[in-house]
């Protein structure tokens, strides 16, 4: 009987960790296709000389998340070289984002079209803000 309750314990979460990610990657997708998308496009392709592209990118799927926080809340305003190719276009910032707004947003980019890295925290996020 013990072994069947934890059986369950375990079971249910997993299933709300499964639904809280959902939901974190919907909202992401949501902030993604009202902030990012005009700039970055559906697939995020970028814009070729002007904005960087999301999908395949060495610095999106990479380890350094404070580099990937601190873009997303402060915007960029300086060329960049990513991955061969220059890009000129500036970012603007988003001071208005949630720390989980900034999470899930980027959790998304980290996770769609070819992308596949770990999701960010919110306790990754709020530590780069500590710094």
């Amino acid at each position: 009987m013990k072994y069947l309750i934890q059986c369950c314990f375990i079971g249910l979460l997993s299933f709300s960790a499964q639904k809280a990610t959902a939901q974190n990657m919907a909202n992401g997708k949501k902030i993604y296709e009202t902030r990012c998308l005009v700039c970055h496009q559906a697939d995020g392709g970028g814009v070729p000389n002007m904005n960087a592209p999301l999908d395949g990118a060495s610095n999106v799927v990479g380890n350094d998340i404070a580099r990937l926080v601190k873009i997303i809340r402060n915007g960029y305003n300086e060329r960049v070289a990513l991955d061969g190719y220059y890009y000129s276009n500036a970012m603007t910032a988003n001071p208005d984002l949630k720390d989980a707004d900034i999470a899930d947003v980027l959790s998304y980019i980290r996770n769609s079209w070819t992308n596949k890295a770990s999701k960010i925290t919110l306790a990754q996020v709020q530590k780069v803000k500590k710094k």
